[in-house]
């Protein structure tokens, strides 16, 4: 059980790794942009083509792996995060940057989808029934999610440190050694997890022919697209509308972040008690803190008060989301975990791309209002989604946990 407990927390490492690769670069573009010699726009798309690759790649490259070693699959994934952190310290070509960044792209929901049921995989023990096992699997994924708000919390602030006051190479370094310890941790850690009775490609894809699951997917969409419609332009609201300096916006996401990681935890245990009330919780909750931003937002106390609220809720949105999707491809975990990868990620796009409309258009006073909007359309399919159970085609209540998780034999 030791061992099983460290290897969940060295993919939890690899979440981390990752996140850092994927975000880390926001806070140094800037400077990447001068030593590149491209415009900031140029630059952009450095972030910019990461998100729409694993957009557009994430179920089938999921899809392409599913017959394959999970310890290999793991390995082989974050093995390219650790070389495209190195390429990035030593080139100096855009070119070869960008490339680097699409191709670790293409392996980001792979690990991650791989991750999150290997995590829960390794911790059930008996029939993936069972209560405890239920729980025991939801602890671990909710750990392995750790991996994000860690990553934001810290990881992401610590590239820009170590780019300002040492190099940007050593920031990128950094990213490689994280990389590189969690791959040596999953050769050592991990047991050898072959694919038992492999689940067909069809049968994976079937998931998508249920009315529900296009239903679980839009409310996806639309509560990241409420999340990152405000968070996106976090600095932008607390500098104009808060009136905060540099220094005090990097404080206010530092504890935006460490707040994170508390409430990634909550919310964890919250879904353990009751899945589909807390999934139905969550949009409303983002309503609430999102009206609550908007009245103290020229505030300058209250609103690094509600900058914490603001933290603690935006953190359950992933292991939310991820729970809420699982409900319906329990059949294909992975397949499942890499749709909300995929989908999560145009959720951000839909977001980042309605709050800078109206940034632009009605200034950042207004952007808590693009949240609530899409924190109530959320809410409304939800509604809708559960009606079809209670029309006579209800999802087994009992166990609900399990059932995003426990179908991991599925995966082998």
């Amino acid at each position: 059980m030791r061992k099983t407990s460290a290897a969940v927390l060295v993919l939890a490492l690899g979440v981390f790794g990752i996140i850092t690769t994927e975000m880390g670069i926001v806070g140094v573009l800037p400077r990447l942009s001068a030593e590149l010699g491209v415009p900031p726009s140029t630059a952009g798309w450095l972030v910019g083509a990461f998100a729409l690759v694993i957009a557009v790649t994430g179920p089938f490259t999921t899809l392409l792996a599913s017959g394959i070693d999970r310890k290999k699959v793991l390995a082989a994934s974050i093995a390219v995060f650790a070389l495209s952190n190195a390429v990035y310290a030593l080139t100096t070509q855009y070119e070869v940057m960008l490339a680097f960044r699409i191709i670790p792209a293409v392996f980001h929901p792979v690990f991650f989808s791989v991750a999150l049921a290997t995590a829960a995989r390794m911790v059930v023990t008996k029939d993936g029934e069972d209560g405890e096992d239920a729980k025991a699997a939801t602890r671990a994924t909710t750990t392995v999610f750790a991996g994000v708000t860690v990553g934001f919390a810290f990881g992401v602030p610590l590239t820009s440190y170590l780019a300002e006051h040492l190099s940007l190479p050593a920031a990128f370094w950094f990213g490689a050694l994280v990389n590189l310890i969690a791959f040596l941790g999953i050769l050592r850690l991990l047991p050898s997890l072959p694919v038992g009775q492999r689940v067909s490609y069809g049968s994976q894809l079937s998931v998508l022919r249920q009315p529900r699951m296009w239903l679980t997917i839009t409310s996806v969409v639309l509560i990241f697209a409420a999340m990152f419609s405000v968070y996106g332009y976090f600095a932008e609201y607390l500098g104009q509308v808060t009136d905060m300096d540099g220094s005090w916006v990097s404080a206010m996401l530092m504890a935006f972040g460490i707040v994170m990681i508390l409430g990634n935890f909550a919310f964890g245990s919250l879904l353990q008690r009751n899945l589909v009330r807390t999934a139905l919780a969550y949009p409303a909750l983002c309503l609430l803190v999102y009206v609550l931003v908007y009245a103290i937002g020229p505030r300058f106390v209250p609103m690094v008060l509600g900058v914490l609220v603001w933290g603690a809720v935006h953190s359950g949105g992933l292991i939310v989301t991820q729970s809420w999707l699982g409900r319906d491809a329990r059949d294909a975990p992975e397949f499942g975990n890499s749709l909300f990868i995929s989908f999560s990620n145009l959720g951000i796009t839909l977001g980042t791309a309605a709050g800078g409309w109206v940034l632009s258009a009605a200034g950042a006073r207004r952007l808590p209002w693009v949240g609530a909007g899409f924190a109530v359309a959320a809410l409304v399919v939800m509604l809708v989604r559960l009606s079809l159970d209670r029309a006579g085609r209800r999802i087994p209540q009992s166990g609900e946990v399990a059932a995003s998780h426990a179908a991991v034999r599925a995966a082998g």
